[in-house]
């Protein structure tokens, strides 16, 4: 059996049409039909349905399809590593990763996973918000996309289902300010009517801002704030906290040496906090042999996948 043989019954079963799959494999119809046939004499079962419109596939058929799509991809794959193996290079995984992430757990996670030649932030993504990144795993722009997540439920307006996932961290989103002369939060929540807390927020259609404005909805005391601005990174938002303008839930991680520091205190005690997992996602489509490695290899690392 060859391997073109395989490839012949694939391009049959996209297009249900011999002249059209001949024609997708550069032979001529007769050829074309000559290999079909062998190769159902040769697995000793019929595979095509000839006598409907457009052709089908026999159960066995549809079983085999299944299995020369395993064995040509696996085939390319290896192809491509023998490929970099005989130049010398290792193709590098692009990884799409905001800011904050990208300085407070990037490098500690390649680290960790010790794949630090192999991994490759892609710079161009710190700026993004969250759908661009999936927009970008769709294009293939980048291999991998490092994203927080909410763990609680909320309203996020982005399509996921294209991509499988694994949870690599934790975080929260904590309330900060900056302390004032006593040392005590300049801004505290939950804010009152006639003072409400100045609040530098994220736009309410963001992630962080559906699951702030979801984790606010659930609580049993009332925040009350007066937003000041509305900002879609945490970065910019920390800028202007430091600057005195009023408080903001920011990632834990990025705040940590200020909070130890005094630069920075909590502007809320725990029940203000909103738990984040960190999420690696993948297209389900993208492939390569070293993106498939590090996903194996993330199995044994982590807890918890994408169905």
């Amino acid at each position: 059996m060859e391997l073109r043989w395989l490839e012949d019954f694939i391009a049959l079963a996209r297009t249900r049409h011999f002249s059209r799959a001949a024609e997708e494999q550069h032979v001529t119809q007769p050829t074309f039909s000559r290999r079909i046939k062998l190769l159902e004499e040769e697995m000793g079962v019929t595979l095509i349905n000839r006598q409907t419109l457009p052709l089908s596939l026999t159960p066995a058929g549809e079983e085999f399809l299944t299995l020369c799509e395993q064995v040509t991809e696996r085939v390319r794959l290896t192809h491509e590593r023998l490929r970099d193996i005989h130049a010398g290079q290792i193709r590098r995984v692009m990884v799409a990763v905001p800011q904050s992430l990208l300085t407070h757990f990037f490098p500690g996670w390649v680290e960790q996973v010790g794949w630090h030649e192999r991994l490759q932030p892609y710079i161009r993504a710190t700026g993004w918000v969250a759908n661009d990144y999936f927009q970008a795993l769709h294009r293939g722009e980048c291999d991998l996309a490092l994203c927080y997540w909410p763990v609680e439920r909320c309203d996020l307006d982005i399509d996921t289902s294209a991509c499988h996932y694994r949870v690599i961290g934790q975080e929260r989103l904590i309330p900060v300010t900056i302390p004032g002369l006593d040392g005590q939060p300049d801004t505290a929540l939950p804010g009152s009517r006639q003072h409400p807390a100045a609040w530098l927020a994220y736009p309410k259609r963001s992630l962080f801002g559906a699951a702030l404005k979801a984790h606010l909805a659930r609580m049993k005391e009332t925040p009350h704030l007066t937003v000041q601005s509305e900002t879609l990174h945490a970065v910019s938002l920390k800028e202007l906290i430091q600057l005195g303008y009023g408080m903001s839930w920011l990632p834990e991680r990025s705040v940590m040496s200020e909070l130890e520091q005094g630069t920075l205190v909590r502007a809320g005690d725990t029940r203000w906090d909103i738990p984040l997992e960190i999420r690696l996602f993948r297209h389900k489509r993208q492939h390569h042999i070293e993106l498939d490695e590090l996903w194996s290899a993330l199995a044994t690392h982590y807890y918890r996948k994408s169905p």
